[in-house]
Order: structure tokens, then sequence, then C-alpha cells
């Protein structure tokens, strides 16, 4: 059986977690648990665990939240005596002798299908560029950003409709098939890895609340992408009638070629419909301030949006790129 400490922060990990907790514990054990110290959050900035926390203290698990990992919790790391380190989405970058602390190394799950959507980002990413695919590839970590050779991938498909949120959720489900798939192998030392093509790789990067804007003479695709993608965080929004509307979904149709970029045509049953670059943007959910994410016929009904409105454009940000971004110190 396989001795596994677990480094993760987010609730994304917890269907592999409770997949290993039951039916894979003839296979493995986890041991040990670092994540994330406690942090503020929700509207009164209460200080409270992380839900990775939570589930391994239910569990009377060792669970350690250091705040750097340095030598201390590397001879921490040395005395759980595991075989193998699990990581996903931990948010502390781990140095070279603390990867190979545990007999088999270092393992971590990455939501892309690598070598596309290194970095921080991945799941926003593969939406806003129209891909229709993503997954989850289990690697063998190394230095450099999300390099290292690849054990195997679990794919799944992107929606038109579909949002970050629910992608995630899709990705957080297919790291049981290939947990069960690849730690039979892994354990009899027999699962191949493969080098990553260098030639193929992409970046993306953390993203901020200024990445949230709209250029309508982008096509309607690219923008429906966008919106989705960037939802919940940091969202994209729009100045509808001097307040700003945060947008939730969209999708893009055909037709209306002499409509304007930005330009409010009309609505339908499901969406408010403005021009862009190539062919027409449906906004499905729209929220004003202060009020509640609405379809777009209940927002329509508290605040209409006359035909012949010109919604603002603002330049959008690059989200992926050939090269890593520079880092930005927080």
């Amino acid at each position: 059986m396989l001795r596994i400490v677990f480094m993760g922060s987010d609730a994304i990990a917890l269907p592999a977690l409770n997949w290993l907790a039951a039916e894979g514990r003839a296979l493995a054990e986890i041991v040990g648990v670092f994540t994330q110290p406690d942090r503020a959050a929700g509207r009164g900035q209460k200080v409270q665990p992380n839900e990775i926390k939570l589930w391994a203290e239910a569990r009377g698990l060792p669970v350690l939240q250091p705040q750097k990992f340095g030598g201390a919790e590397g001879l921490q790391l040395a005395n759980f005596r595991a075989d193998l380190t699990l990581v996903m989405a931990y948010g502390h970058i781990l140095k070279q002798d603390v990867i190979d602390t545990p007999r088999l190394g270092t393992l971590n799950l990455h939501t892309s299908v690598l070598p596309k959507y290194r970095g921080a980002s991945p799941i926003q990413t593969a939406i806003v560029c129209g891909d229709t695919e993503t997954g989850v590839t289990l690697m063998r970590m190394v230095l450099k950003l999300d390099a290292g050779p690849v054990a195997d991938v679990e794919r799944v498909v992107i929606e038109p409709l579909d949002t970050a949120l629910t992608v995630e959720a899709k990705l957080a489900q297919a790291c049981v098939p290939l947990l069960a798939r690849c730690l039979p192998a892994i354990a009899g030392g027999t699962q191949p890895f493969m080098a990553q093509n260098e030639a193929a790789v992409t970046f993306c990067r953390r993203h901020e609340k200024s990445d949230g804007v709209v250029d309508f003479q982008a096509p309607a695709a690219q923008l429906a992408a966008r919106i989705n993608g960037l939802m919940p965080w940091p969202g994209c929004s729009v100045v509808i009638n001097g307040q700003v509307v945060k947008l939730g979904l969209a999708d893009a149709l055909a037709g209306h070629a002499s409509a304007r970029p930005g330009e409010v045509v009309g609505s339908d049953a499901e969406g408010l419909l403005v021009g862009s670059g190539a062919g027409m943007l449906r906004l499905r959910l729209l929220q004003r301030p202060g009020g509640r994410m609405l379809p777009a016929a209940d927002f329509l009904r508290g605040m209409p949006v006359a035909v012949g409105t010109s919604l603002p454009s603002l330049p959008m940000p690059p989200l992926v790129a050939r090269e890593p971004f520079p880092r930005v110190k927080v």
C-alpha cells in the first residue's frame, strides 16, 4: 500500500481525496496533509479553514499549514515516511529536495492537457480560448513550472455554456479515473512517463480585476468564451445606462451583420442581444450593482435597456502567451 502525503488548498481536490479514502484505500493511504493557512473569507472576512483542512481533520489526519515551505517543513514531510507526495492546487513552490523526499517522488494533478496552459489559471484560459475540451494531467513534478513528464491525461468536454465553475466541477471528478488507472502502475514501478512537447507549450497567468473587460470589436464567439471563462472571477462587466453591470453567462449567434459593435439590438427569450465584430453576442445572465445575478428577462424588467444603446468597449488584456508571464508581486 502506498503511503501518500497530500498537498493542496482547494476543494477541486475533494473527489480525488474521497476516492483515496474509500474505493482507493486498498491501494493507498493518506498519512498527512499540507494546506494553506486559514484565511479571512466571506462578507464578514472571518478567518476560517479551507475545505481540504476540514476534510483532513474530519478523518483525524495530521494537518500542517506553513506560511512558507522551508527546512522545518521538509523535515516534517520526511517524518511521514511517505512513498509519494500528491499535489493539487497547493499554492506553495516546492524546492528540489522536497520534491525528491518521498521514495517515488512528487506527482501533480494539473487542470489542463499539458503542454497547453502551464501556470495559474488553466481552467479559465481553456474556456476563454474557445477550446472544446480540456483535462487533468498527472505529471511528475520538477522545478520548472508544470514542465514535468506526463503519466496520463483524463479529458473532459467544454460545452458552449460552460463556465469556469462547471468545468472545474468536471475536472474535479476526472481526477478519480485518472488516479484509479495510474496509481497501481506507479506503485508497481511500471507507469511510463512521457516528456512534454516543448514546441507546443503555452502559458497562462493569475487573473486580475482589470481582465474583466469586453471589447465589442471582437467576434461574438470570442466574447462569449471570455465572459464564461472568467465567471466567477474576475467576472466581466460593461457599463449600461451609467451602471457597471456584471456579466455571468453569454453565447454567440449568427446574423445581424448591420449591428455596430456594442450596439444593443433587442432581446429574445434567452438574453440581451448586442452587436460585435462578427455575429451577435447574447448576454444571458446579468447583475446590477448590489443585486443578484439574474436571467436577462428578469434583469431587463428591473433595468430596461433601450434598443440602440451603445455599450463601451475596452481593450482586453491577453491571458495566454508562448513564454511565461512576468511574476507579479502581491
